[in-house]
């Protein structure tokens, strides 16, 4: 087989991990959504979702050295989804450098999960935590260039083919009823699958993994998946840089199971950059405060009186 034989197999049916359905048992009403699945990133400690920035077109956020972070992914389809992720042009479930036709992760219908970590086994994870660049995982790889950017890119799943099965005898009277009966289930199994390639019979395994609780929110994101290098602090700011580091390991189980694409390029695509609040702010990303202006103060100083709200001059 040639090795263009060999990876259109691999995109087609290589083995995939999947956050079983039991795990998380979030169900809710659908709702319409821009994009099919969006990305998030969680302080871990805070729980709270970073805030984005959007600047020339592009989304970012800000961390600090030493914050363990997660990555939360909803899939907003009625289908399953698999999501190939990566932090600084790393693969976060095979380390190798990341590539669309590569191994993801699978998510139900309308299904939303926290992602801890590097994938180390089917049990556990290291911990994403921000570092200075020379010490994150990427560089101690070898492979620095696109550190402080993560990306998503989504695949549908290739729907079933509907195999009609042969028409039943024809009833005489007596049986007319039970005729009816059994072209009613011939109809129903023969149904086709939802939209995105998602069956109701699809197996799950229940896993002990602790899921997020599923949320409304959600972000208008642009699909695009770039290196940022042009965005970034000046090459002489190296050391200040923010990178993803290979953090303690903790638990996370997951299974494999099998997902065939429904195209070898994906339908979505999205990426989220990010670096320390102080490089945001001199790439002109964060505003700042100007040189000689004043900054307001909460407490500018302490009230005189009774300590309630004095009336306004002139107001009797």
């Amino acid at each position: 087989m040639t090795a263009m034989g060999k990876r259109r197999t691999s995109w087609r049916h290589g083995a995939v991990l999947a956050m079983a359905a039991a795990a998380i048992g979030l169900g809710c009403a659908a709702q319409a959504h821009a994009d099919p699945v969006d990305l998030q990133v969680v302080d871990r400690e805070s729980r709270h979702v970073l805030k984005v920035w959007r600047h020339d077109g592009h989304m970012f956020v800000a961390g600090a050295p030493g914050d363990r972070y997660g990555l939360r992914v909803t899939n907003h389809t009625d289908g399953r989804v698999l999501v190939v992720m990566s932090v600084d042009g790393v693969n976060i479930l095979s380390g190798e450098t990341a590539g669309y036709d590569q191994r993801g992760y699978i998510f139900d219908a309308r299904q939303t999960y926290l992602l801890k970590g590097w994938r180390k086994s089917l049990s556990e994870v290291a911990d994403f935590t921000f570092t200075r660049l020379p010490q994150s995982y990427a560089a101690l790889t070898g492979r620095p260039a696109n550190v402080g950017v993560i990306g998503i890119a989504v695949f549908y799943e290739k729907a079933a083919p509907v195999v009609a099965e042969p028409p039943p005898p024809a009833p005489d009277d007596a049986d007319s009823d039970a005729a009816d009966r059994g072209a009613a289930r011939a109809m129903s199994q023969n149904a086709p699958r939802q939209p995105g390639g998602a069956s109701n019979s699809t197996a799950v395994t229940e896993m002990t993994v602790t899921a997020e609780k599923r949320e409304s929110r959600r972000q208008t994101v642009p699909a695009a998946v770039s290196a940022f290098t042009s965005q970034r602090p000046d090459e002489t700011r190296d050391d200040e840089k923010l990178g993803t580091g290979h953090g303690q390991r903790e638990q996370s189980v997951m299974i494999i199971m099998p997902f065939e694409r429904a195209t070898p390029y994906p339908q979505f695509t999205q990426e989220i950059a990010y670096d320390t609040h102080d490089n945001l702010v001199a790439m002109g990303v964060i505003p700042a405060w100007r040189y000689g202006e004043r900054r307001p103060r909460p407490f500018p100083s302490s009230p005189a009186g009774a300590g309630f709200v004095p009336d306004p001059p002139g107001d009797d």
